[in-house]
């Protein structure tokens, strides 16, 4: 037997010991490393630690049983288009949809789930691109773009598809598929399709960061193809499941061919684990007429942690004279019923002045970053995860805060 839990030991230790460090599976902790002053700390990547001590609270709430000789089929749903999806991960991702109320799940879309919207947008790439064309389609996107589209597009050397470059200058009379990220990684504005020229084109919205912490939820949307990641909705990005809502049957079967060809399925054991903490979110929400704590809720904890990171770190920007942030304007969210502004997962952070090139000025700090070329813009320009543990990103404060324009011209 299997016991899957969000984040404790089967006998929960102390709360001390717990913030201590990480808790195993077999009652022992490990100690967390805080980083020193002379250690590289690593906001490169978005791995969604900041949301750990929220769901360490609902551990045994996300508790998940599974016996031995459960989930051993390859098979689900077989009445379903995607037919390694497990029902009740369906109805999940339906219900979080219409608790949220940023996407449509209605009667007319098909869910087809992957392993991370990673193999969903590979999977979407090999559905829409023709199969009779002598030419491989054009996959473009507006920069800044998320740094990885060029690579898994190119990864494969597929005939199918290639690499089209940045959507504004896309000028061809020819096909084409264009990503759409919104909120946008890195920069965090919502974007919309950008492409003007003659060929016919296809959209892929991918939303991994359409979610009440990241930004207001200012309509439900209803494209044909939008890719959704439960490693940016809820940080649980070690179950590696994404899913993607579908208008055309026909671009659903081909997406569920692919994945089924690409890895025979998605884990069962992952899909059990999402459906049972999405199903801990809703019923959340719909305990709100109680005396709840909202720290009890997850899109307002979560939230208000990115909150107070971004207001950290446009205090400590405006006062080195060194970076510019972008603002984000206020908008009206349905899901909360307030205006706010948005608060991403990363700060799009521009160097001012000499400083030419902002990676490497905070590699210098021991900060690894990911720096504008890799999103087709400037070296000015560098991409920092807001999503790390605590330590981490009070650590970056610190460093930023003692930085000088002379630390980047150092060899």
């Amino acid at each position: 037997m299997v016991v899957l839990k969000a984040a404790s030991p089967p006998t929960v230790p102390s709360v001390n010991k717990i913030n201590n460090g990480y808790p195993c599976s077999n009652g022992t902790i490990k100690p967390l490393i805080t980083p020193s002053p002379s250690s590289f700390i690593n906001l490169d990547q978005g791995d969604p630690e900041v949301f750990r001590s929220y769901w360490r609270k609902k551990s045994e709430e996300c508790t998940v049983v599974i016996n031995g000789e459960d989930l051993m089929s390859y098979l689900s749903d077989t009445s379903n288009v995607c037919w390694f999806m497990l029902p009740e991960l369906r109805e999940a991702i339906q219900r979080l949809h219409r608790v949220v109320g940023n996407a449509s799940v209605g009667m007319d879309k098909h869910i087809v789930v992957g392993t991370g919207s990673t193999q969903l947008f590979q999977a979407a790439l090999f559905a829409l691109s023709p199969s009779d064309s002598p030419n491989p389609i054009n996959v473009v996107a507006a920069s800044p773009y998320y740094s990885e589209y060029q690579e898994e597009v190119e990864i494969l050397r597929s005939g199918l598809y290639r690499w089209g470059g940045d959507a504004r200058e896309y000028d061809k009379n020819e096909a084409y598929i264009e990503v759409v990220t919104a909120p946008n990684n890195p920069c965090g504005s919502i974007r919309r399709a950008v492409a003007n020229c003659e060929g016919e084109g296809k959209v892929i919205h991918d939303f991994a960061y359409y979610w009440p912490q990241y930004t207001p939820i200012t309509q439900q949307y209803d494209h044909d193809l939008m890719l959704f990641t439960f490693s940016k909705c809820t940080g649980h990005a070690g179950s590696r499941i994404g899913w993607a809502i579908v208008k055309d049957i026909e671009v659903a079967k081909k997406m569920t061919r692919f994945i089924q060809m690409n890895s025979i399925g998605v884990s069962k054991e992952s899909q059990i684990r999402v459906a049972k903490i999405i199903g801990v979110i809703c019923d959340s929400y719909q305990e709100i007429g109680s005396s709840l704590d909202p720290d009890e809720l997850f899109f307002e904890y979560s939230r208000r942690k990115l909150r107070e990171r971004w207001e950290k770190l446009r205090a400590v920007v405006d006062k080195s004279n060194l970076f510019y942030l972008a603002k984000y304007p206020k908008a009206y969210c349905t899901f909360t019923n307030h205006t706010s502004e948005s608060y991403p997962a990363f700060a799009w952070m521009k160097c001012k002045g000499s400083i030419e090139d902002c990676e490497s000025y905070l590699r210098n700090l021991k900060v690894l970053v990911r720096g504008g070329k890799r999103f087709g813009v400037d070296q000015k320009y560098a991409r920092i995860s807001l999503l790390s543990s605590d330590d981490v990103f009070n650590e970056f404060l610190t460093r930023i805060s003692n930085a000088t324009r002379n630390i980047g011209n150092r060899s």
